[in-house]
């Protein structure tokens, strides 16, 4: 199946993968091929999927995640300017706290 990580700066991954676990809103969301479609609330964390045999994994922050059939699309923000208090694009860094 399909895994589509984007965010703001552009594509994190984009690759066939063969299974995928998704830092949801309520609980990590494994993915398996052929799965119904779902839409999910994704929270800052680890996607893990396999790719080729070989385990891997993307640090992400918030954001939403489609899965169509063999389709699965990640929407979020970056990760390093959600962990970063200082970075411009934060909203706590924006508002001085």
């Amino acid at each position: 199946m399909r895994l589509e990580i984007v965010a703001r700066r552009g594509v994190l991954f984009e690759g066939e993968v063969s299974d995928v676990v998704l830092p949801a809103f309520h609980g990590e969301m494994g993915i398996l091929p052929r799965r119904s479609p779902v839409m999910a609330v994704v929270r800052q964390g680890t996607i893990r999927f396999t790719e080729d045999g070989q385990k891997k994994s993307v640090e992400i922050g918030d954001g939403f995640a489609t899965v169509d059939s063999d389709h699965i699309r990640v929407v979020v923000e970056n990760f390093d300017e959600d962990r970063d208090p200082n970075h411009p694009t934060n909203p706590a860094a924006a508002i001085g706290e």
